[in-house]
């Protein structure tokens, strides 16, 4: 019988089978598509795509306040004092203006580039896909002398736009409540929403944000109207600078407006932060090789210039002269085009050549009149050289004894038979006691095991040299296969596409987690970008219920299951550490991938995770010591 004839018509691929969706269907059906996913990340994401239509006419010039509160019902209003969206018929929708943004994609009038010169948003997809995912949403316009308003439910219109008082001032107030049968849990996190708001407000310097939560009764506002400068004195804070004031400038050129801010400090890592109309641009870009590129070329040429440099000193290279920099660079572009595995990477590139030539004419100004501040950055460059070199000699030692020992790999790896990178995964786990019971308990196929002797080395506090000379972190770098430092780092040939960093639950485990994250931070952000850096999440209670074994993973799981079966006949055992488990019961609740629970590493806000590993792992104790001060209260499962 012919094939054709054999198909059911449930398998036939026809037009009846096309799906439209119109307005605002696709993103309800598909909701991570417009805001990246659908946890906490994608819930706050809403604010930020609030937020940034009011920076938009704050970019404009016709925005100065932000008010952000989130209410006791989880509801959140952001209020600017802009122009207020218009009101008005559109010409070929036939409906108030207002409705047309809050109910189509890509509709609004950064697209005609008549109001708006530049724009930022996220993902570009504006208040209609927060309008589409909330389970109501109003808007008031305080325009024309009038105040205006309109209700949604789940994106369409429940009431027509109407005025309902009046009001001299301008302005646009909208106010939503995330839909719960989109969103799993709607819980608002104020540190979380506040580093982007502080960010903002760094980078909008004529702009003041008023942020507060009636939940908490915490309220912050910010008007910094040093704008770089004083983010990267905020990021300076607790480090040591070398010269008073931040290098910054601020210049214009072929329809792009280009702002940096520059410092040197006493550390070892480069602390560089960019952004492409307030986006942040965390796998960097054309604007980020532009600067870096004339930063080298301009601190090679007047430290010729100025006889700092010696005829026997070989060129400072890019990582030389980029070694305890802080930088913060803030472009507008009018049409900008986004790559990369996260769509943060600056693709156009006129931007390249165009922040290269305005950094090296600035740079070049700065350096001519301040000769002894030039000397005091080619100094520290010239250290930097010295422990590069130094390095690079110890890299090419361990290369030469990992070919005398014959594969290269570290003995104590419990390697996977599977070489795919996309179908394996390594677990670097505390000690050796953990490591047996990993190792038993493991899939061969495609897990690894990487035992890691007690603490590994703080990168935060000591140079490349010194780091790659360090037996642990050999051994790990070594594993992962990826090198370390400089040209030397290809996070594509990592040999594991998830590293999943499985430490006790206790004071020293959480150490060494903080230890190895920033060295990940430090050393191979790439693979926190592209996603290949997990947390395990084992079991902090053991729960037996007669014969019947039960766990939990915190302490609120712990009572949930208490409150479910007979507190009489339990018997309830606390881990202290993964030892503690056999290889069974750590496969069954730590590393089947059918029933674990493991937690990505990402970066939301690299410029205050850059802060905190310099606050909880640098030299100065005093921050630290507030640190811990402030946030202990909220700790959890601290075995003291």
């Amino acid at each position: 019988m012919d094939d054709k004839k054999k198909r059911t018509s449930a398998e036939i691929y026809d037009a009846k089978k096309i799906t439209v969706l119109k307005g605002l269907e696709a993103v309800r059906k598909t909701p991570a598509m417009y805001i990246g996913d659908i946890s906490s990340r994608g819930l706050h994401h809403l604010v930020y795509e609030v937020i940034d239509n009011s920076i938009d006419e704050a970019m404009a010039g016709f925005c100065t306040k932000i008010q952000i509160t989130v209410h006791k019902n989880n509801s959140v209003t952001v209020q600017d004092n802009g122009r207020g969206i218009p009101v008005d018929l559109h010409p070929t929708q036939k409906r108030p203006a207002v409705e047309v943004v809050l109910t189509t994609l890509h509709a609004g009038g950064k697209f005609d580039r008549k109001s708006y010169k530049v724009s930022g948003g996220l993902h570009g997809v504006g208040v209609s896909v927060v309008n589409a995912l909330s389970e109501w949403l109003e808007v008031s316009v305080f325009r024309n002398g009038s105040i205006y308003h309109q209700k949604y439910e789940r994106g369409f219109p429940v009431s027509k736009l109407k005025k309902i008082g009046s009001k001299k001032e301008t302005g646009t107030q909208i106010q939503f409540l995330p839909d719960t049968k989109v969103f799993k849990r709607v819980k608002f996190n104020y540190d979380t929403l506040l580093q982007r708001i502080r960010e903002l407000a760094f980078l909008n310097s004529s702009v003041k944000f008023i942020f507060k939560d009636e939940n908490t009764g915490q309220k912050d506002e910010f008007h910094y109207k040093g704008g770089l400068v004083e983010f990267v004195q905020y990021l300076e804070t607790d480090r040591k600078p070398l010269f008073k004031n931040p290098v910054y400038f601020k210049a214009a050129k072929e329809d792009v407006d280009i702002e940096i801010a520059i410092q040197y400090d006493d550390t070892y890592a480069e602390s560089i932060f960019t952004y492409v109309n307030n986006i942040p641009t965390i796998e960097g870009g054309t604007h980020l090789s532009g600067f870096k590129a004339a930063l080298t070329k301009s601190i090679n040429t007047y430290a010729n210039k100025n006889n700092i440099l010696k005829s026997n000193d070989p060129p400072l290279s890019g990582e030389d002269v980029r070694e305890g920099l802080t930088a913060v660079i803030s472009t507008k572009v009018l049409e900008p085009q986004f790559e990369g595995q996260t769509k943060t990477k600056l693709g156009n590139s006129e931007v390249r050549g165009i922040v290269e030539s305005v950094t090296t004419e600035e740079l070049g100004n700065f350096f001519e009149q301040n000769p002894s501040l030039l000397k005091k950055i080619v100094d520290k460059c010239l250290l930097a050289a010295r422990a590069r070199e130094a390095a690079k000699k110890a890299r090419e030692l361990t290369r030469r004894k990992s070919a005398l020992e014959g594969s290269g790999l570290p003995g104590k790896l419990a390697d996977c038979s599977i070489r795919d990178p996309q179908h394996s995964e390594i677990y670097l786990v505390e000690g050796d006691s953990a490591g047996g019971s990993a190792k038993q308990g493991r899939d061969r196929r495609f897990q690894a095991i990487l035992p890691l002797k007690g603490k590994i080395l703080n990168v935060e506090k000591t140079r490349l040299d010194k780091i790659v000379s360090n037996d642990e972190i050999r051994t790990l770098v070594t594993a992962l296969g990826t090198g370390i430092g400089g040209e030397e780092f290809d996070p594509e040939k990592v040999r594991y596409h998830k590293v999943i960093i499985m430490t006790d639950a206790d004071v020293d485990g959480a150490h060494i987690r903080t230890l190895l994250l920033t060295f990940f931070f430090r050393y191979m952000l790439e693979l926190i970008q592209l996603g290949r850096i997990y947390i395990a999440q084992p079991p902090l209670y053991r729960i037996m219920n007669g014969k019947e074994e039960l766990y939990a993973y915190d302490d609120e799981e712990r009572e949930e299951i208490l409150n479910k079966i007979k507190r009489s006949s339990v018997n309830i055992q606390r881990y202290k550490g993964l030892g503690e488990m056999n290889p069974n019961q750590l496969w069954a609740t730590t590393m089947d991938p059918e029933k674990r629970t493991i937690l990505q590493v990402t970066i939301d806000e690299a410029f205050e995770a850059d802060r905190i590993f310099n606050i909880l792992m640098g030299d100065k104790v005093e921050p630290r010591r507030e640190f811990i001060e402030k946030n202990a209260k909220y700790v959890q499962n601290l075995d003291v």
